[in-house]
Formats: structure tokens, C-alpha cells, sequence
């Protein structure tokens, strides 16, 4: 090893080598409670998310879809509460596949290690697809330079693999300073159209009797709005780089959701002001944030195609650094192949988890441009599709995920702890954090879908039965699988 790379990257100390016999350990203490909370709304990435999702909500919702968004930042704070309980006794890179495992065995440890590692997996190809795809739109629309996206694609995945490869701090940090880039334009420009039609506003978009449908309206958007929110457990998989794990993620978690909800409902409602209460003008355009700020002023569309690109490339090294890390602390414990769960020897870094998350999120995108190649549609090959499409296939099975651990909990507290179980934190509200899960996923699972969709639950079926049946097969073959789930604490020395 040369000189240069046995320096320690900027704001990491260098950490002695782990000897052979203990386990890989990532870097303890490298971050805090603002940097994992930033890191989660860089992964849920607002500029993006709305972007690309309000149209849809506001099309089923109609104008007072910000009450929809409402509704699912109160379900996301009720999930919240699980994922808090449950860092706050084990903090674990594992994430909800160390609660659930642990609560129900290494059968379901390893079922929901594959349910969440291949439903992030397909999440982030949309993210990754979309990235060079919004470059692409952004230069075409301001220059007229019409490269393929694909390009641009690989480009900023391997700038960002760069940076998450050379440490969390760095990474984590580059991506915090993106989201506040895109919150800042996001605020300025919701606020100066608000303004800028001050002559007009009203209460409309948050009256129940503007929802389209009333409450089945409601339910009907309700999966949308919580797609907003997707990402907003980052920060449990980052519990062994942060100091004081117990405490840090609940607080990380609960002011991610707080922040993301009020910013939502501020961005909703300058959308719909923007159109004039319009459904059918907003749900008609591309991209309606860009549509308000280019109708408000020039300089503010700029500025919010700029956002959108930070926020796409935020929330791939964001999403990519915690998710990747679920896979690893798998590899480790033996769920997952073994050479995922190893670490850089000094950067301490999830290295071969990370190039294994971003490979097969490639050839999954891979796999959906053959195959429109194949049949005949590259006239479709948009990345906006297939961000639209994969992020709803990967949507349903993290959400079984979601569903899972909130199930655990009362059970969990239950048997290890139960001098602290409580009928409010670790009952009720993971009850009602299932009714909150099962709502999006039978909406989701509703006959009568259009194309690809309506095979999408038909795909998490058999995924969820493949993964239940090689889950037993590998806890049959190895019967000390159970007494590794768990086994290594985020805060442990």
C-alpha cells in the first residue's frame, strides 16, 4: 500500500486493522444525531420525490392532496415510533432485519434480510436511473445537448461510489450539503409563489370535501403520499457510526419526519396555488414545481432544476450508504453471502456491499432497457418510467418489511424486555403503524392496475415465498444461525 492511500480521509481518524478473529466492525463515532438526521432527508430526497410523485398524488387526491400527505407523515411518525424502540434497546447496522430476526428467529432474520435488500436494491436502480436522467433533461432544456441518459447514469454513480467508498463522514456530510441546497431553493421558491399569488389563496386545499373521492380519495392517495417518505429510516443503519446510537436515531428519526412533513404540505400547497386550484393543469404537467417556478419567475426554474439534481444525486449516496449497510451487517452475521459483510481495513467502509448494492441495481436497469429493446419500445426507455415503476415494485416489498417490524415489537419488548413494555409504545401505536402499512399495500395490491403494475403484487408473492423457502433451507444448514442475529451491538465495545 503506498503512503497515499494509508492516509486516513478527511474528518476520520485511521482505525488499527480488526484481528482476524473479530468481526468487521464499522467506524464507531464518526457521525452525530444532525449528521444521520440529514443523511435521512437527503435519502428521502424531497426535491425528487415531489418532483416526480405530486402529479400522481394530486391527480388521485385532487386539491386537497396536502391532506393526504397529512395523513402520511402521521403514519410514518407512527412507524417511527417502532423503528425508536427498537434502536433505542439494540441499536444495529441490521436494521429491521435484526428486530425482526431477533424477535422471531433466523427464519425470519433471513427472509427479511432478502425482502429488504432486493426491495432497496430495485428503489435505488429508479434513484440511480433518474439521476442521469434529470441531467439529461436539464441539459437538454438549457443547452439543447441531447446525450443518452444511460450515460450521464454511470457517470455520477461512479463519482458517488468514489465518495461513499472513501468514508461515512465525507459521503454522509456531501450529502447533507446537497439537501440543503435543495431545501433552501424548494422554501424560497414554494414561499415566492405563494406570494406571488396572495390575491387568491384559500383554505381550499386543506378542506376534506375538495379530496376527489372523499375518503376512498383519500386511501386511494395515500400510498403516494407515503412514497414521499421513503427513506426516512436511514438513520437506524447508521447506528454503529454514531455516537450514542440509543438516543441519536429516535431523535433523527422523529425530526426527519417533522421536518419533511411541514415542507411537504408547504410545497403541496404552492403547487396547487400556483395552478389556480387546477387538477387537471397540474396532474398535465411534466414536472408541476418546475411548471409554478417557471411561471413565477425564470431564475427560480433554474434554480429548482438545479435542486432536483443535488436531490437525486443526495439521495443515491444517502440511500446507497445506509441500505448497503443492511446488506452488510447480513453478510456478516451469515444471512447473506459472506464477502458482503467485510470492510475496507482502514476506511472501514461496507466496500463489497456497496459495489454489490449499485451491480445489481445496474443490471437491473439493464434488464429493463433490454427488454424494452427486445420488444420493440425504446421509444419508452424514459427514466421517469422506470423511476414511476421500480420504485413502486420496490416500494411493496419494503413496506413488508415495515409491516414485519411492527408486528415485532410488542413481542420484542415482550420477551427481552419486558420490564419496559409499555401498551401505549409497544402496542398501540405499532397497531396502528400496521393499519397505516396495510392501507398503501392494498391499494397497491388492487385489482384492476394498469400494466406493469397490476403484476407487481404477483412478483412480491413469489419473492416473499422464494425467501421464506431458502430462508429455511440456509437455517436447516446451519442451525447456529439464530445465535448470530443480533449478535453484534451498535454501541458495543
Amino acid at each position: 500500500m503506498s503512503p497515499i492511500d494509508a492516509r486516513p480521509v478527511y474528518g476520520e481518524s485511521k482505525a488499527p486493522v480488526l484481528p482476524a478473529n473479530e468481526p468487521e466492525r464499522l467506524r464507531s463515532g464518526a457521525l452525530g444525531m444532525v449528521d444521520i438526521a440529514a443523511a435521512t432527508m437527503a435519502n428521502i430526497g424531497p426535491a425528487m420525490s415531489f418532483f416526480f410523485g405530486f402529479a400522481f398524488l394530486a391527480e388521485t387526491a385532487g386539491v386537497a392532496s396536502p391532506l393526504t400527505i397529512i395523513a402520511a407523515g402521521i403514519a410514518v411518525a407512527l412507524l417511527g415510533n417502532t423503528l425508536a424502540q427498537f434502536s433505542r434497546a439494540q441499536p444495529s447496522a441490521g436494521g429491521f432485519i435484526t428486530f425482526v430476526g431477533k424477535t422471531f428467529g433466523p427464519t425470519s432474520a433471513v427472509t427479511t434480510a432478502l425482502l429488504a435488500g432486493l426491495g432497496y436494491i430495485i428503489a435505488m436502480a429508479s434513484v440511480i436511473a433518474v439521476s442521469g436522467g434529470f441531467l439529461a433533461i436539464t441539459l437538454q432544456h438549457y443547452l439543447g445537448l441531447n446525450v443518452p441518459w444511460i450515460i450521464w447514469t454511470l457517470l455520477l454513480t461512479a463519482v458517488s461510489v468514489v465518495m461513499m467508498v472513501r468514508g461515512v463522514a465525507v459521503s454522509t456530510r456531501l450529502a447533507g450539503i446537497f439537501f440543503g441546497f435543495e431545501m433552501l431553493v424548494l422554501v424560497v421558491v414554494s414561499l415566492w409563489a405563494i406570494i406571488s399569488h396572495h390575491g387568491h389563496l384559500s383554505l381550499t386545499p386543506f378542506e376534506p370535501s375538495h379530496i376527489t373521492g372523499g375518503l376512498s380519495g383519500l386511501a386511494a392517495g395515500f400510498p403516494l403520499a407515503i412514497y414521499l417518505f421513503i427513506g426516512w429510516e436511514n438513520s437506524a443503519a447508521l447506528a454503529e457510526e454514531t455516537d450514542n446510537p440509543r438516543r441519536n436515531v429516535g431523535r433523527a428519526v422523529f425530526t426527519s419526519v417533522a421536518i419533511m412533513s411541514v415542507s411537504y404540505i408547504l410545497f403541496a400547497y404552492a403547487t396547487v396555488t400556483g395552478f389556480g386550484y387546477d387538477i387537471t393543469k397540474l396532474s398535465a404537467s411534466e414536472i408541476p414545481f418546475i411548471g409554478v417556478a417557471q411561471g413565477t419567475l425564470g431564475i427560480l426554474a433554474f434554480a429548482a432544476y438545479m435542486a432536483g439534481l443535488t436531490s437525486t444525486l443526495g439521495c443515491l449516496i444517502a440511500g446507497t450508504n445506509s441500505q448497503a449497510r443492511l446488506v452488510f451487517n447480513a453478510g456478516r452475521e451469515g444471512l447473506l453471502p459472506s464477502f458482503m459483510g467485510r470492510v475496507h481495513p482502514e476506511r472501514r467502509t461496507p466496500t463489497n456491499a456497496i459495489f454489490t448494492f449499485i451491480t445489481i441495481s445496474l443490471l437491473i436497469i439493464g434488464g429493463w432497457g433490454a427488454g424494452h429493446i427486445l420488444g420493440g419500445h425504446t421509444d419508452s426507455m424514459d427514466p421517469v418510467n422506470f423511476f414511476v415503476e421500480a420504485s413502486t415494485m420496490g416500494t411493496i416489498l419494503v413496506l413488508l418489511v415495515y409491516l414485519a417490524s411492527n408486528i415485532a415489537l410488542p413481542f420484542y419488548y415482550k420477551k427481552f424486555r419486558p420490564a419496559e413494555f409499555s401498551v401505549i409504545k409497544h402496542v398501540l401505536l405499532p397497531a396502528l403503524g400496521v393499519v397505516a402499512i396495510v392501507i398503501p399495500l392494498f391499494y397497491l395490491a388492487k385489482p384492476g392496475q394498469p400494466a406493469p403494475y397490476n403484476w407487481f403484487p404477483y412478483v412480491a408473492v413469489i419473492i416473499l415465498a422464494a425467501s421464506i423457502l431458502y430462508a429455511l433451507y440456509l437455517t436447516r444448514k446451519d442451525p447456529t444461525l439464530g445465535e448470530r442475529v443480533g449478535s453484534i451491538v451498535a454501541d458495543a465495545e
